[in-house]
């Protein structure tokens, strides 16, 4: 489970003071998919680098299965997000020179995994995603829904409670989008936990769970009902 309390998120520069999230309180369930809107400027991403452990919040209480994460180390912050937490991005991110499965197994390698048992996790990934035929062609010669299910299995092969999206079909027609979202419904159905940001209203409501941020706040959408939780 994910619990974020009281969250704020402070920037400063030498002129200005931003509020990014503001006392930001959100639960999300082992097992939703929540998808995450809101106009530009409304803490979308900074919630989803604090969720990811890629940034501290300013102040107010994180917890990520049972685990205070608000404040880690940096190499505590590493560990969580290498065990328990998967990324995948609307650019992919996907190394040229690397063919798919020299892709999906690099992160296996950081976390010191042998080789037999990188072998084993990216062939499931790949054949999870439907590509385990193409592990050999470089990211160049797919289609961007193509690439975009290669990311999704690099993140599954980590095995992760949390699959945290961000714009993953921002790159893509409405075609491969779809197909993304399916992919990503079934990968949710077989238990993996999802937080999905979108602009896309369409693919918002196929989520569980559709939450709007406005303003570095919260308004959870149940139905034609809405309420901030600030």
């Amino acid at each position: 489970m994910l619990s974020m309390k009281n969250i704020n998120k402070l920037y400063r520069t030498d002129l200005v003071e931003t509020h990014a999230l503001r006392d930001f309180n959100l639960q999300v369930n082992e097992g939703e998919f929540v998808a995450v809107t809101g106009p530009s400027g409304s803490g979308k991403t900074t919630f989803l680098n604090i969720a990811g452990l890629l940034e501290n919040a300013s102040g107010g209480e994180y917890w990520l299965d049972g685990e205070n994460v608000a404040n880690l180390s940096d190499s505590g912050a590493a560990k969580v997000r290498n065990h328990k937490i998967g990324f995948i991005f609307q650019g992919f991110n996907l190394i040229p020179d690397l063919n798919l499965a020299e892709n999906v197994e690099l992160p296996l390698r950081y976390r010191g995994f042998n080789g037999a048992e990188r072998k084993r996790r990216v062939e499931e990934a790949l054949s999870q995603v439907g590509l385990a035929a193409r592990q050999r062609h470089l990211p160049s010669q797919l289609s961007g829904g193509q690439q975009q299910r290669v990311a999704i299995a690099r993140a599954l092969a980590g095995k992760p409670r949390f699959l945290l999206a961000d714009e993953p079909t921002g790159n893509l027609d409405s075609l491969m989008a779809r197909q993304v979202m399916e992919l990503m419904e079934q990968i949710n159905r077989q238990g993996t936990t999802i937080i999905m940001v979108t602009h896309d209203g369409e693919l918002a409501r196929r989520a569980e769970r559709n939450v709007q941020i406005v303003d570095g706040q919260v308004c959870d959408f149940i139905g034609d009902r809405a309420a901030v939780n600030g």
